[in-house]
């Protein structure tokens, strides 16, 4: 008798991409390595995280930048590159697939999405349950949450994590 594999499950655990902003990877402007745009200080309790003055820092070529900014851009869509909302540089964690752009603010971002596109079994929280119901999961491309996709979108996660680490 032939044993089937374990599934792996996922359960979408809310996690928001405003969840991500703390570190964001980027493409130093000046040496092409990688830097990070993290906030100046912890933000006060009653001031929402993302609206925290940022900070670029390169650890390659010393390069730093301060943004005090309450603005944000967030661009939209995956048939372009991503940028970081707060300098506008590109995303250290993309690559480019058949499909569109697959992007990543950080480590542990990209490793959610690899979660979830290598689960065979994929978990909703419960929609009268209370909390965030657009999430990060719910807010992915249909390409990226295909299954016959799956193979693609992990060769593609692991160039990522080949190229930037």
């Amino acid at each position: 008798m032939s044993r089937r594999p374990s599934s792996q499950r996922f359960r979408d655990p809310r996690r928001t991409a405003y969840d991500f902003l703390s570190e964001i990877s980027v493409v130093c402007p000046r040496c092409m390595r990688s830097a990070f745009v993290r906030p100046v200080s912890d933000p006060e309790p009653s001031q929402r995280p993302f609206f925290a003055p940022r900070r670029l820092t390169c650890l390659h070529c010393g390069l730093t930048k301060a943004r005090a900014r309450r603005e944000l851009i967030f661009p939209h869509g995956t048939a372009r590159g991503m940028t970081d909302p707060y300098f506008g540089l590109p995303l250290l964690l993309q690559t480019e697939t058949r499909h569109g752009w697959l992007w990543a603010y950080n480590p542990q971002h990209l490793t959610l999405i690899h979660d979830y596109v290598a689960a065979s079994l994929r978990e909703r929280a419960p929609w009268y349950d209370t909390g965030q119901k657009m999430t990060l999961i719910a807010r992915l491309p249909t390409w990226i949450k295909h299954a016959k996709n799956r193979g693609e979108m992990l060769h593609a996660i692991a160039r990522i994590r080949g190229s930037s680490f």
